[in-house]
């Protein structure tokens, strides 16, 4: 990796695992609530921080638009859950349309499948456990998921993580019924979500950087 990019890059990727990871386990801590809310918001907000710095362009700028969109959520459900709701699901709809901008040419018949079933139970799974509030929710939460997965951005990395978030989104509405008394969501639901819009954020970003130094005429 030429020195640039390591100047560029590690600063703002280890600034955002220390936030994120420091919050997981201060999280439960006697640490004042406002700081806490900051370190939250610091660790997602880094990733946008970091895709600003690694690639010039608009697609760039969109991720970093996603990210900082995923922050200020991260920040407002702490205080009205449904502030929080409407920040995550404008950046939901941002990164469709990032998505469906780069659309895997020939996706296989599984990979469509998969898509249809993010897209279909995801805001099923969400009434289930929360109501119709949290379904229309979930519909853009799994329209995020299902054009990621189809999208030219590699599945292991920004299809992973938005299957991860949508697995941390259903554990919160989950702990709002059937898990209420398990102490399973508070142990997963951050660790998916932060580590789920890590790697979002950096297979995108990756891609886009690859894809800028590809040789002329190349696919």
């Amino acid at each position: 990796m030429p020195h640039r990019a390591l100047i560029e890059k590690r600063p703002w990727l280890l600034a955002s695992l220390a936030a994120g990871i420091g919050f997981w386990l201060l999280k439960d801590s006697a640490v004042p609530g406002l700081y806490l809310t900051a370190l939250k918001g610091s660790g997602v907000a880094l990733l946008a921080g970091y895709a600003l710095a690694r690639h010039r362009g608009h697609d760039a700028n969109t991720i970093a638009a996603v990210m900082g969109l995923g922050a200020l959520g991260d920040v407002l459900i702490e205080f009205k859950l449904e502030l929080g709701a409407v920040a995550f699901l404008i950046g939901h709809l941002v990164a469709i349309r990032l998505y469906r901008q780069h659309r895997r040419a020939a996706p296989a018949a599984s990979q469509r499948a998969a898509a249809l079933a993010l897209l279909v139970l995801t805001p099923l799974t969400a009434f289930l456990l929360g109501g119709p509030l949290v379904a229309l929710y979930a519909l853009g939460l799994g329209g995020m998921a299902a054009t990621a997965w189809l999208s030219s951005f590699s599945r292991y990395r920004v299809g992973l993580g938005a299957v991860m978030f949508v697995i941390s989104d259903l554990l919160i509405f989950a702990r709002m019924g059937p898990l209420a008394g398990s102490a399973l969501p508070g142990l997963l639901i951050w660790p998916l979500y932060y580590f789920g819009q890590l790697l979002i954020c950096i297979g995108v970003v990756g891609e886009l950087h690859r894809r800028q130094h590809l040789p002329a005429g190349s696919a």
